[in-house]
């Protein structure tokens, strides 16, 4: 099953030529989800040539303009393709009266059903077939959530050949122990998933952090993260103005990357609009430092998310 993220916009406070504001989406199988919208979000849908149709859910982290300016128009977009399907928005408070407002203010033509439901509370906000999306706290300006898409463990492998040794017939029987069923044989025996199938296989972790004062406790929401997306704003020299402005350096976005355990990349995001596209080399050099498995996100990346085994 496929899962891959696609950063959409990579920039904080003001969109540039060459960085929207911040916004990724994830594909799991087909399906969109669509975590922030800021400026620039269509753009680089259209340039990816993403189904905007298959947005499922978008999960917002707070209510500041460079995270929802782009939704307005994600809404009327939507309206052009024959959706089906309800669009779920989550968020913290206020995001219902925003989406509300735009609604009715720009009298925007909508041809289905938008459920708004905002967040107060570290919750799970969505379950899928086989995951499910977590919202948890970050401290911010605002009330401010990040989240985790989390995926179940899968069954183990399926080893025929200990079927066969076993006796049990090729066929629907074999399906049946891959799906979990102990089976009775004619001849009286038992057979057990465990006897034909090799242990759980670990799913995949997606998580998703941004605007944020660092705390260490970040660091157990999104342990075992296949892939962290996470604001790295500032340099080291300004960590002084990263706390006052309740934002994060790089080598925080680090630190919270290699303290949680189990992560296998960080992707920085949520640049300040300081540095120049060859300045964010200072920003990744000093994350690297900390935290080998760190790459800069760029508008329009797409990151393949796998399977560990």
């Amino acid at each position: 099953m496929n899962l891959e993220a696609f950063i959409l916009g990579c920039g904080g406070m003001m969109p540039l030529p060459q960085r929207a504001l911040t916004s990724v989406l994830l594909r799991r199988e087909g399906e969109l989800f669509l975590f922030d919208g800021g400026e620039g979000t269509q753009v680089s849908i259209r340039r990816l040539n993403l189904r905007w149709k298959k947005i499922t859910a978008i999960f917002v982290s707070h209510m500041h303009a460079d995270h929802v300016t782009g939704l307005p128009g994600i809404l009327m977009l939507s309206s052009q393709v024959d959706r089906d399907e309800p669009l779920y928005i989550f968020g913290p408070p206020r995001i219902a009266e925003y989406i509300d407002q735009s609604r009715k203010v720009l009298d925007m033509y909508i041809n289905y059903e938008i459920i708004v439901k905002e967040i107060t509370e570290p919750q799970v906000v969505w379950k899928g077939e086989g995951f499910s999306v977590r919202a948890f706290q970050l401290r911010h300006t605002k009330n401010c959530f990040g989240y985790a898409m989390e995926e179940e463990d899968r069954p183990g492998a399926f080893h025929p050949e200990k079927a066969v040794e076993l006796g049990v017939p090729r066929g629907p029987l074999w399906s049946r122990l891959q799906a979990g069923e102990s089976l009775s044989l004619e001849d009286g025996r038992t057979i057990e998933p465990g006897d034909v199938m090799g242990a759980r296989r670990s799913g995949r972790k997606f998580s998703y952090v941004t605007d944020s004062l660092y705390f260490p406790e970040i660091s157990g929401e999104v342990a075992n993260s296949d892939l962290l997306v996470c604001e790295g704003m500032f340099e080291k020299a300004l960590l002084e103005s990263a706390v006052e402005k309740k934002h994060m350096t790089a080598v925080q976005a680090a630190t919270i990357a290699r303290d949680a355990g189990g992560v296998r990349k960080l992707a920085l995001i949520h640049y300040s609009p300081r540095y120049t596209e060859r300045e964010l080399k200072l920003l990744l050099d000093e994350a690297l430092e900390v935290f080998p498995g760190t790459i800069l996100s760029r508008d329009r990346l797409a990151i393949p998310i796998e399977y560990l085994d």
